[in-house]
C-alpha cells in the first residue's frame, strides 16, 4: 500500500489568513525525500474550506519545482469549470516542469457556488465532467481537433507544450456513489475516496465493484484520503483535532448522509441537539475516519484499510492546526509510512 501528501486546509490554518505556502513545500520535500508516492492538491473556490487552493496546476507547477520523484496530482479539478484545452495547456506545462509527472483526478463538484464560472452547466456537471475528461485525454496523446477559430473558420489544432508523459493517468473522485465507482472502473481511471460519507464496511463492497467494472490496462488503484495528524499523546491530539472539528459544527460531516440521525437535517435541530450530533461525529471521525494519535495506533487502522482492498493512503495533512503541530506530525508520518511498510510482506 502507498502513501501520499494531499493538502486541503481551511482558510487561515492555524489562526493565519495567509496560504501556508511554506508547509506545502516542506511536505512536499518531505514526500520527495522519504518514498512517498504523490502529493495531491485540490481545486475549491469560494469557500473558507479549501479555498486557498483555487488551482491546482499552480500549486501542483510549484512543487514540481522542488521535488524530483513523486507524481504530482490534482485531487480533485472540478472538470465542469474548466475549458479543456486551455486546462491540458496547463497541465502540458506542469508535466514538462515535473519531467512527466502529473496525474489528475475529476468530479464533477458538488458546491452550487462554485458554479458562477459556469453556471449553465451545474445541472448537467456529470455528463459535462465525462465529456471533459474524454477530450483532455485526447488533446494530452496531441490528437488534433478541428476548432473554428476567431474568423469562426475551422482550423486543425493541437496543444502545446506537448506533455511528457503519452498518456495522463486519470482518476474519478467519488464521496461514496456506487454509481461514481463504477463509472470509474468502465473508465479505466483510479478511484479517489474517503470516509465522510460511508464506513469501512460500505467502502469494501464499493471497491468491489469498482474492479468489477474495470476496463483499464493499469492495475486499478484505489486511493483513500485519511485526515492525519500524528504525535505521541494521543489525548493532545484529539483535543488539537477538536478544535478546528468544531469550529466548523463538523463542515462536511454534518452534510453527508449519517447513520446517527438518519433522514434528520441538522438545519432543523435545536442548539442542544446539534450539539449531540457534532459531538457524536467528532467521536467516530477521531476512532474510525483519520489517522490520529500514535504511530502505533494509527497502524492498525492502516491494517484494516489494506485488508478492504485500498492501494493508496492519501494523508490529509493540513488540518486547521497551528503549522508546528502539522511539522511535527510530518515525522511521525514518515516513520509510520516505513514502519508499516517494512513490517508487512509484499504481496503477489
Amino acid at each position: 500500500m502507498d502513501f501520499s501528501l494531499l493538502y486541503f486546509a481551511h482558510d487561515g490554518a492555524g489562526g493565519s489568513r495567509q496560504m501556508p505556502g511554506d508547509l506545502l513545500l516542506e511536505g512536499a520535500r518531505l514526500a520527495d525525500r522519504h518514498g512517498f508516492t504523490a502529493v495531491w492538491t485540490p481545486e475549491q473556490h469560494l469557500h473558507p474550506f479549501g479555498g486557498i487552493y483555487p488551482n491546482p496546476a499552480l500549486t501542483g507547477a510549484a512543487v514540481a519545482a522542488i521535488t524530483d520523484r513523486v507524481e504530482i496530482r490534482a485531487g480533485n479539478v472540478v472538470g465542469p469549470l474548466h475549458a479543456p484545452i486551455r486546462f491540458a495547456e496547463d497541465w502540458a506545462v506542469v508535466d514538462n516542469l515535473s519531467k512527466g509527472r502529473v496525474a489528475l483526478s475529476f468530479g464533477p463538484g458538488w458546491p452550487s457556488p462554485d458554479f458562477v464560472l459556469p453556471p449553465e452547466d451545474y445541472s448537467q456537471r456529470r455528463e459535462v465532467l465525462l465529456r471533459t475528461i474524454d477530450t483532455v485525454r485526447q488533446l494530452w496523446r496531441q490528437e488534433a481537433f478541428e476548432l473554428a477559430d476567431g474568423t469562426a473558420e475551422p482550423a486543425t489544432k493541437r496543444i502545446y507544450p506537448a506533455p511528457v508523459r503519452p498518456e495522463v493517468p486519470v482518476w474519478l473522485t467519488s464521496a461514496g456513489s456506487t454509481e461514481t465507482f463504477q463509472a470509474a472502473g468502465q473508465l479505466g481511471a483510479g478511484l479517489l475516496t474517503h470516509l465522510l460519507c460511508q464506513n469501512l464496511d460500505e467502502l469494501a463492497k464499493k471497491i468491489t465493484i469498482y474492479r468489477e467494472a474495470y476496463t483499464g490496462t493499469a492495475a486499478p488503484r484505489v486511493a483513500l484520503m485519511l485526515p492525519t495528524l500524528l504525535g505521541h499523546d494521543r489525548e493532545m491530539v484529539r483535543e488539537t483535532v477538536r478544535v478546528p472539528f468544531l469550529r466548523t459544527k463538523a463542515g462536511l460531516l454534518l452534510q453527508a448522509p449519517s447513520d446517527l440521525l438518519p433522514g434528520v437535517d441538522p438545519d432543523d435541530l435545536d442548539p442542544e441537539d446539534l450539539e449531540f450530533v457534532v459531538d457524536q461525529a467528532f467521536d467516530r471521525y477521531f476512532e474510525n475516519g483519520g489517522l490520529f494519535g500514535q504511530v502505533e495506533v494509527a497502524a492498525r487502522l492502516l491494517d484494516r484499510v489494506a485488508e478492504i482492498g485500498v492501494d493508496e493512503v492519501v494523508c490529509m495533512i493540513d488540518l486547521d492546526v497551528e503549522a508546528s503541530a502539522v511539522r511535527a506530525s510530518l515525522g511521525h508520518l514518515a516513520t509510520l509510512k516505513d514502519v508499516w511498510q517494512t513490517s508487512r510482506p509484499a504481496s503477489g
